[in-house]
């Protein structure tokens, strides 16, 4: 009879065990919502530095908290998107001598492996395809948190930075200056600022712009 007693005490034991187990988290997939995201570049220029970006981008990533390792990303840039605050130069930038848009219309990367350090730093490994030319690459990256947004769709925010060579993707223009060295560098340092939201069907993502626009005035006012 003591056993048979027992059963209930065990049983509720055993429940709560199970109730303080930690949640294993699944893989969480967002879109790259561009009007909230920016995706940058430096270069030198003779003496100085010029930076410019892309305003048309595209991506899926696939996070996993509890295992980065198990993340990926992948992500478009229509290479004619290319703004550096001057239209003759952004010209030039689309020509043969450059991205030759008109022949490689696309910038894209594919990560190939992810992995993580300390305080949400991580290494994302992947692609880079640049005017028809495929390299490795490495982005030195971060995941910077995540939750509801203004209308309850979750969000999450990444940052991203890595180093190219410009000449391994055949992007080789240049001009030697009179007083020596040349006018442009061939390092380019890039930048990405990314916010992503979970997918949502059209009618709740036009809600959601609504919302948006909503709030911005309330604030204008």
């Amino acid at each position: 009879m003591k056993r048979f007693r027992s059963l209930p005490s065990a049983f509720l034991l055993f429940s709560a065990l199970v109730l303080a187990a930690p949640v294993q988290a699944a893989p969480q997939t967002f879109e790259i919502d561009p009007v909230h995201s920016r995706v940058e570049f430096t270069i030198r220029h003779m003496f100085s530095k010029v930076t410019g970006n892309f305003g048309k981008f595209q991506g899926v990533i696939n996070y996993d908290a509890a295992a980065p390792a198990s993340s990926s990303v992948k992500a478009e840039i229509d290479a004619s998107s290319i703004d550096t605050n001057n239209d003759r130069r952004d010209g030039h930038l689309k020509s043969p001598d450059f991205f030759d848009v008109a022949k490689y219309p696309t910038i894209t990367f594919t990560s190939t492996k992810v992995s993580s350090g300390a305080d949400g730093k991580l290494k994302v490994e992947g692609t880079l395809s640049i005017h028809g030319v495929t390299k490795p690459v490495v982005l030195d990256a971060a995941f910077l948190g995540s939750g509801p947004g203004l209308d309850g769709v979750t969000r999450a925010g990444f940052e991203a930075t890595t180093k190219v060579d410009r000449k391994d993707y055949g992007i080789v223009w240049n001009k030697a200056l009179d007083q020596g060295g040349t006018l442009l560098g061939d390092d380019v340092q890039i930048s990405l600022e990314i916010e992503a939201a979970v997918p949502q069907p059209p009618d709740a993502a036009g809600k959601e712009q609504k919302t948006e626009r909503k709030e911005t005035t309330k604030s204008a006012k």
